[in-house]
């Protein structure tokens, strides 16, 4: 028997949503509402994507970047070229530097450990200026540094332009590096992970609280950093642990800190719900998921987890979870400033990066052949390997009626740079085929109605 969730659509356009396939469908319109939009959840030990929405679009950083200009300064902590009580000097161009800051004065010092928690609690511009100095001599300087650095980690698709975040066209990211930079940041300096988790820091008799409230407000939630210019909206990149198990998020382009913060809950909520159950060995059939694994180096990539025998607590798990929140539909007005202010040059960005693609050519795989009445059907996963594919919709079609026994399974090749498989079970009709997710959603199997024709 095969455990998971699924959605039900109605055939007059009401949306029915149900448990974990929910997600893939408000995600998507919030995707659609929200061009700045891009989310991912990693689950850290294995390696495992559990969700991911634009993940590798175009986006930018904003104060997510002090993740990097940390970890360029936890290296020459641990090459013993910077200390922690070490002074660093003030620039008149760290001086100049907009808000968020701490003020700092020309001429005058702060120490490197007071940076640190000036860079996670405060955000502060004008100390990312002065660790950018510190380490490059320049601020130009380090971020063709910190760029060369990010490749080495395995995120090819950033470039930065400045140490602080602060708008400039150049510098952008993804919502997949950015991750992939967290899960470096853990795993490459533990001893310093925990000024993640700082809420506050006094510094020259003045007290800073950190915006990141999802720390103090999520259950496990114990670091990693927000960012905001009006370019990238609001961003987030959490970690949080719940039952000795560690995810990894990001979410960016939120409207307001508030939705960002709900947003980031849900998709943890569900992540940690969905990453239990592959732990256990369970399978969750997917339906807008295709076994995507972060890689690079240093960060896991362990073979997938063969399915087993199906979870009785599945569905009182899941149905638990409310509906994730999406992020709002309408961009609310933001603050005219917020660590710089620009217009938007990422529209005509993601304008460009998701402008229509020419058709790909696809080669259709069929294992078994296909009637003349197979027009509708349902998909019910989608795999790297052919012969799981085949193995899962089989267990699916099992579980159909008598009067829906003229299913028939489909394994439907997408090429591409990695060969994926979707799991379909085809040779019905509309009515079958909603049919078919309703019987599949008694049995607690994801699955989504497609028209297998086109």
């Amino acid at each position: 028997m095969v455990t998971a969730t699924i959605t039900r659509i109605r055939r007059h356009g009401i949306a029915v949503i149900a448990l974990l396939a929910c997600l893939a469908i408000s995600i998507t319109a919030t995707a659609q509402a929200n061009p700045r939009y891009a989310a991912i959840v990693v689950d850290v030990e294995s390696g495992e994507v559990l969700h991911a929405a634009n993940a590798d679009a175009t986006r930018y950083p904003a104060s997510l970047t002090k993740m990097m200009t940390l970890y360029l300064l936890f290296e020459e902590l641990e090459k013993g070229t910077m200390r922690l009580n070490q002074p660093l000097p003030v620039s008149a161009q760290a001086e100049a530097m907009p808000a968020s800051k701490l003020w700092l004065k020309r001429g005058s010092t702060i120490t490197v450990e007071e940076a640190i928690l000036a860079l996670i609690v405060r955000s502060a511009n004008d100390v990312a200026v002065v660790v950018a100095e510190a380490l490059g001599g320049s601020e130009r300087q380090f971020g063709q540094m910190m760029t060369a650095r990010a490749r080495e980690l395995g995120m090819p698709n950033t470039v930065f332009r400045n140490a602080s975040g602060l708008p400039d066209n150049g510098q952008t990211t993804t919502a997949r590096d950015m991750a992939t930079l967290s899960i470096r940041l853990m795993q490459d300096f533990p001893q310093y992970y925990h000024y993640f988790s700082r809420q506050s820091f006094t510094y020259r008799g003045a007290t800073h609280n950190s915006h990141n409230r999802l720390v103090r407000n999520y259950a496990g939630a114990d670091g990693l950093k927000t960012g905001f210019i009006r370019a990238s909206g609001f961003n987030v990149a959490t970690s949080a642990v719940r039952d000795n198990r560690r995810l990894v998020s990001v979410v960016m382009g939120g409207f307001t800190a508030a939705s960002r913060d709900t947003h980031m809950a849900d998709l943890l909520d569900r992540g940690f719900v969905r990453a239990s159950l592959f732990g256990r060995g369970d399978w969750v059939a997917q339906a807008d998921f295709s076994g995507d694994r972060m890689s690079g180096d240093g960060l896991p990539a362990a073979a997938p987890v063969m399915p087993a025998g199906p979870s009785p607590e599945l569905e009182r798990q899941l149905a638990s979870l409310q509906a994730p929140e999406p992020l709002p539909t309408v961009q609310p007005s933001l603050p005219q400033t917020a660590q710089g202010s620009a217009n938007d040059p990422i529209r005509d960005l993601i304008a460009r990066s998701e402008a229509p693609e020419a058709p790909r050519a696809e080669t259709l795989h069929r294992l078994e052949p296909v009637g003349a009445s197979a027009s509708w059907g349902v998909q019910v996963g989608a795999f790297s390997n052919p012969d799981n594919a085949r193995q899962h919709a089989s267990r699916a079609a099992d579980r159909l009626s008598q009067e829906l026994f003229n299913a028939r399974v489909d394994i439907d090749e997408v090429s591409g740079s990695q060969a994926i498989f979707r799991a379909r079970l085809v040779n019905l009709d509309e009515n079958q085929a909603y049919r078919a997710c309703r019987n599949l959603a008694r049995e607690g199997i994801d699955c989504m109605v497609i028209n297998a024709g086109l």
